[in-house]
């Protein structure tokens, strides 16, 4: 549940905070604290800032807490509007953590500058206030419950109460308490149970293909995969928003791995660690379907995920084995620890065959990625120079920053194989992002296709304006794309 805002369009007074237990206050980037729009408590942050040895402008990178003589926590930070999108995001995230450190019940935001200035530190004081605010599932014997409850904000009045920033900050929530769900609570039959209540509580449109359906239409991709775990519980689900003068058709397609061993090819336990989270892509595409409905966007949306897991068994897909995709292609078994390529194959069939507008998938893909990149961006691939423009773009607007990598078809040499239409993989491992994205491809059918490689879905400390390590990347860029191609991007 995210916090309630109250908002108050007078800016916070001295009188405010004598009455607040934790308060963040936000002004404009200056060198001076004299020339500062009228603020309270400001003698008392200039001495702070002496004493430290700070100057004012630091206040832009750094954020400064200081306990009042009220036995409030005020915490100071500049906003610089030059800087990126990112850059703002990180400095109210790092303001944040050092109030809600103290699990606070209530905390007051003041904005203060010219009308621009508080419009843009409302905004991004919203969004990271909600999403940094809930509670993620734990399973400690000694429940810390204590949820952000109450957010009043003082300085600036959205007529709409920062609605769509309050969808895409449930979607980004969504996304990171299903992540950090332990395996053997969200199993895939679990994961069914969990998507089936939400269809119903949001008015979602909802198929199953369930192992014994996928059999019989010949997705031998992902039944490959999932043959291997004791239950037959995997399905691809596709659930269907329908916005009113929907103007586009989008497909949204992820991964939802929820538990990946490696198979026959086990991975060693430090590299099994965390591998419950390699659903994260399917929870994306998830969180960016509930942040487009509450926010009403005029679009269809159709969203496919792929939920299965990767076991080792006496049944479990093997080196060398070659299947038969939902669309025909044979594929030769490399490596059973590339399962993720296997089972989007087949789900990116059934998205095609609608034929969408436009073709976005999500997924904890490769290694390689985080080679690449770190995981601090994550990685894209496009069908043509427009998608990936868009695509840059949406991360420089959203903070959740992309790199574009290329996809020529040249790569598709190494995929070659002798006894089938193409190898899943190389045992090289060579540019596996790039010959991954190849692999794909074969079954987008040829429509305008974006795939995300997600190198940015955990990064330790937060990122951005999350400050949990499970970021929730993409259900931000996923909105802003989705105004993009609407026409109502920012």
């Amino acid at each position: 549940m995210l916090a309630r805002l109250e908002q108050n369009a007078g800016l916070l007074s001295e009188a405010d905070l004598k009455r607040a237990s934790h308060a963040l206050l936000i002004l404009p980037k200056s060198e001076n604290l004299e020339v500062l729009p009228r603020a309270p408590f400001l003698g008392t942050l200039g001495a702070a800032l002496k004493r430290r040895g700070k100057k004012a402008v630091d206040l832009a990178k750094t954020p400064l807490g200081v306990d009042l003589s009220g036995g409030a926590l005020a915490v100071w930070l500049m906003l610089d509007t030059a800087q990126s999108a990112f850059e703002q995001q990180t400095v109210l995230r790092k303001g944040l953590q050092l109030l809600l450190a103290e699990k606070p019940a209530e905390l007051v935001i003041g904005v203060f500058g010219n009308a621009e200035q508080r419009r843009r530190a409302a905004e991004l004081a919203a969004y990271a206030a909600w999403v940094n605010g809930v509670q993620l599932p734990q399973r400690k014997k000694k429940q810390e419950d204590k949820p952000l409850r109450r957010i009043k904000l003082h300085g600036h009045r959205a007529a709409d109460g920062f609605a769509p920033l309050r969808a895409q900050a449930g979607g980004n929530t969504l996304c990171r308490e299903l992540t950090v769900l332990p395996p053997n609570e969200l199993t895939p039959g679990a994961y069914r149970e969990r998507l089936r209540k939400l269809a119903r509580e949001h008015g979602w449109e909802r198929d199953e293909y369930d192992l014994g359906k996928l059999r019989k239409m010949g997705a031998g991709a992902f039944v490959a995969v999932a043959q291997g775990s004791a239950e037959d519980d995997a399905a691809i689900v596709r659930l269907r928003y329908r916005g009113k003068k929907a103007k586009k058709n989008i497909a949204l397609v992820g991964k939802g791995i929820c538990f990946d061993t490696g198979g026959h090819n086990l991975k060693t336990a430090r590299h099994m660690h965390g591998m419950h989270e390699d659903m994260n892509g399917s929870a994306v595409a998830l969180g960016i379907l509930l942040a487009a409905t509450a926010a009403r966007l005029p679009v269809t949306i159709d969203c496919w995920m792929a939920i299965a897991q990767n076991h080792l068994s006496p049944r479990a897909y093997k080196q060398n084995d070659v299947v038969t995709a939902l669309n025909g292609t044979t594929i030769e078994v490399v490596h059973t620890d590339a399962e993720g390529r296997m089972v989007l194959a087949d789900t990116l069939t059934l998205a095609a065959r609608a034929k969408p507008d436009l073709i976005v998938d999500f997924a904890t893909l490769t290694g390689s990625m985080h080679v690449a990149l770190g995981d601090r961006y994550s990685g894209i691939f496009a069908t043509s120079d427009e998608l990936a423009h868009k695509a840059v773009a949406a991360g420089v607007a959203s903070g959740e920053r992309v790199c574009v990598f290329p996809m020529d078809e040249d790569y598709d040499a190494a995929l070659d194989s002798a006894i089938a239409d193409v190898k899943q993989c190389t045992l090289e491992g060579e540019a596996d992002h790039i010959l991954a994205a190849r692999f794909l491809k074969r079954f987008t059918d040829d429509r305008p296709w974006i795939h995300m490689d997600l190198s940015g879905s955990s990064c330790k400390g937060g990122l951005g304006a999350v400050a949990s390590d499970v970021t929730g990347f993409g259900v931000g860029w996923g909105i802003e794309l989705l105004r993009t191609v609407l026409g109502q991007a920012h």
